[in-house]
């Protein structure tokens, strides 16, 4: 109970937090506020684009791209500047913009254009207005939606002649909050974007000469012929455009070809209740479109698994142990020495229980020291955002956080891996520190290549670039390296790990076992109760990663981590019981691999998963699948090495606990 009610404080504690040293801009009336734009993002092809790969209109002297750190680079992110002018306070009525020519028309036995291609992918516009990105207002004849995910769509596909339609004009409405200690600056604090798509017919102006496909004629003033009230100049009193005006009788959509006006509406509205501090709230909780009862259900759920589990070890492990040490430890009498009776269950193997694994030791060591770094990585990581230092308004934070966490952890793992090794008896102690410090990375680092190559030829900004990749390299190799091998070189200069129990040199011949305590049965059972209890909180990560949605519940998270761990150390412990029980000694692996079958659940279910996202191209199938099964390995070899921790603290407490003879 105690937990829960900190959890809910903690959860409570984040509203609205800002790191120390992040200070707010108070803009001065008619000061200019840049407009900025992100990749474009797709649901059914999951590889964002630049957003000037369309012929969109392009700032004067060209777009300029912002200062990204690692994390956006990573993340795909390429904010660059625009061409659209604001100004703090000033209402724009339809401004022009540009003249944009989009290409060939749709037809039949015709490749269709970029900007055509693009809306039948379903690509959305991501833009950011002082550091907050936009918001999409959906207007019908009924209802009135906004949406803070996922930006605003580049277009629509007709229903009736399923033909492609641009959205060539915007209402851009910010809203902001007046600073109370500087009454004539304001503060912003809500940015919205609602799409709209007119057919302007128009006459360009004198200068304007024909534009090539796919070229942009910058800042071009046009006569509109036919106008909507809030594009008609002889209006006497201006208009923003609503609506009313766009799906007037008569009017029609902007079809994606051709020489295409764009134009834009700029609307200022003061909201006195909403202050910056309190601005990402509502993109957090994504306008409490995921209700908080959600995850504490999930929570309850997890709750539930874990305390049945804790009543399964409870009714049936430390009650069978506490008859298991009365007969263990109590003097046999003649007549039972003499029938050989005194000794059955797990005891028998305690001259062979603590033998070093038969299949590859060095191996095991290195998925054990890999799966500590992992840990330790991954609770860091969700304690600092829990704690609000990784919030989404400091882009690629979350990303940088976890990949210098992983590079200092390396010492960790080379501790860990040392040790194991030492216990084990290897003689090879610079292959398994080689092998730690170069395997998982090694991996990680192989299918970012196959992965960059693959956005590399889809066009996607998710290809990072050569310097990047440098930098990879020098973290890599200058940092985590020189860790690994120094936290092997202390593991190595301690003692190999004592126990209680000599080791005989003539191994035990094992009995045959019981088919529910095979490996496949292991490995179902062992996995589905971790997964059970965490794999509500796993379907909203997913759609953080692949559908652009926000994930900031970092407190339940937090919770739900720890309900895993204790789970899977629970659910192995019981049944290595079982497997000592039946006399078979070889607990290393099969602890190792019943904890991480956690992880291969976590695989199955992203096929699950992947049904909703509507993607059918062979780059993101390998794109999807390569990034899940490199995070399902990682979710292995962590939850691996709780499991084998948890067993061999176990295994050294019961045999630490009866004589032997």
């Amino acid at each position: 109970m105690r937990s829960l009610i900190a959890a809910a404080l903690l959860v409570q504690g984040v509203q609205g937090f800002y790191l120390p040293g992040v200070n707010p801009y108070s803009f001065s009336e008619g000061e200019a506020v840049k407009l900025k734009v992100n990749k474009m993002t797709s649901q059914k092809t999951l590889l964002p684009v630049d957003y000037y790969r369309l012929p969109f209109c392009q700032p004067e002297g060209g777009p300029k791209m912002d200062h990204e750190n690692l994390g956006e680079f990573l993340a795909g992110d390429r904010i660059e500047s625009s061409p659209y002018r604001i100004n703090m306070k000033v209402d724009m009525y339809c401004e022009q913009l540009c003249i944009s020519n989009l290409g060939r028309g749709e037809q039949k036995g015709v490749s269709p254009n970029k900007m055509v291609r693009a809306i039948r992918k379903n690509y959305h516009n991501n833009w950011i207005v002082d550091n907050i990105p936009a918001a999409s207002k959906v207007e019908d004849d009924t209802t009135v939606t906004t949406r803070y995910w996922q930006g605003f769509p580049v277009g629509f596909i007709a229903k009736d002649t399923k033909r492609a339609y641009v959205h060539n004009h915007v209402n851009i409405e910010v809203q902001y909050h007046s600073v109370e200690t500087e009454p004539d600056k304001g503060r912003i604090v809500r940015f919205t974007v609602e799409p709209f798509s007119i057919k302007h017919d128009f006459e360009a102006s004198a200068d304007d000469d024909d534009a090539e496909e796919g070229t942009v004629k910058g800042f071009k003033v046009a006569d509109i012929t036919n106008p909507i009230e809030s594009c008609n100049p002889g209006m006497s009193a201006k208009q923003h455009t609503r609506y009313e005006m766009v799906y007037a009788r008569g009017r029609e959509p902007q079809p994606a070809s051709g020489r295409v006006l764009f134009t834009y509406d700029v609307i200022w509205n003061e909201n006195p209740d909403l202050h910056w501090a309190s601005r990402w709230d509502i993109y957090l909780s994504m306008d409490n479109a995921i209700p908080a009862k959600v995850h504490w259900l999930s929570i309850l759920n997890s709750l539930v698994i874990v305390v049945v589990l804790s009543a399964m070890i409870g009714a049936i492990l430390v009650r069978n142990l506490r008859r298991d040490f009365g007969r263990y430890n109590r003097l046999a009498s003649d007549e039972e020495k003499a029938e050989d009776l005194e000794e059955f269950g797990w005891k028998l193997v305690h001259a062979d229980v603590f033998r070093p694994p038969s299949f590859s030791p060095l191996l095991l060591a290195v998925c054990c020291g890999t799966g500590a770094q992992l840990f330790c990585m991954s609770i860091l990581t969700v304690l600092f955002s829990a704690m609000g230092f990784l919030s989404p308004s400091n882009r690629g934070a979350l990303i940088m956080a976890q990949l210098l966490l992983y590079v200092l952890m390396g010492s960790v793992a080379g501790y860990v891996t040392s040790r194991l090794y030492k216990t084990f008896k290897g003689k090879s102690w610079q292959k398994a520190t080689a092998a730690v410090a170069f395997g998982f990375p090694g991996i990680c680092f192989g299918l970012f290549i196959i992965m960059n190559i693959v956005a590399l030829s889809q066009g996607s900004s998710d290809a990072v670039p050569v310097t990047t990749m440098i930098v990879l390299l020098v973290l890599w190799f200058g940092i985590s390296t020189p860790l690994v091998f120094f936290g092997a070189y202390f593991g190595y200069k301690q003692e190999a790990i004592e126990f209680p129990v000599n080791t005989s040199s003539i191994p035990r011949q094992i009995p045959d076992q019981p088919w529910f305590m095979s490996v496949p049965f292991s490995l179902m059972v062992g996995g589905i109760l971790p997964f059970g209890a965490c794999f509500v909180e796993l379907y909203f990560i997913l759609a953080s990663v692949w559908t652009d949605q926000y994930y900031y519940v970092f407190a339940f998270l937090l919770l739900v981590f720890g309900i895993l761990i204790i789970t899977c150390a629970e659910i192995t412990v019981l049944f290595n019981y079982f497997q000592l029980t039946g006399e078979n000694y070889h607990w290393w692996w099969r602890s190792f691999t019943t904890a991480g079958s956690t992880g291969i659940y976590v695989f199955l279910y992203s096929f699950v998963y992947f049904k909703q996202l509507e993607a059918n191209a062979f780059a993101t199938y390998v794109l999807y699948f390569g990034y899940m099964g490199l995070a399902s390995l990682g979710l292995f070899l962590m939850t691996g090495c709780v499991g084998l921790m948890s067993c061999l603290l176990f295994n050294k407490t019961i045999f630490g606990s009866i004589k032997i003879d």
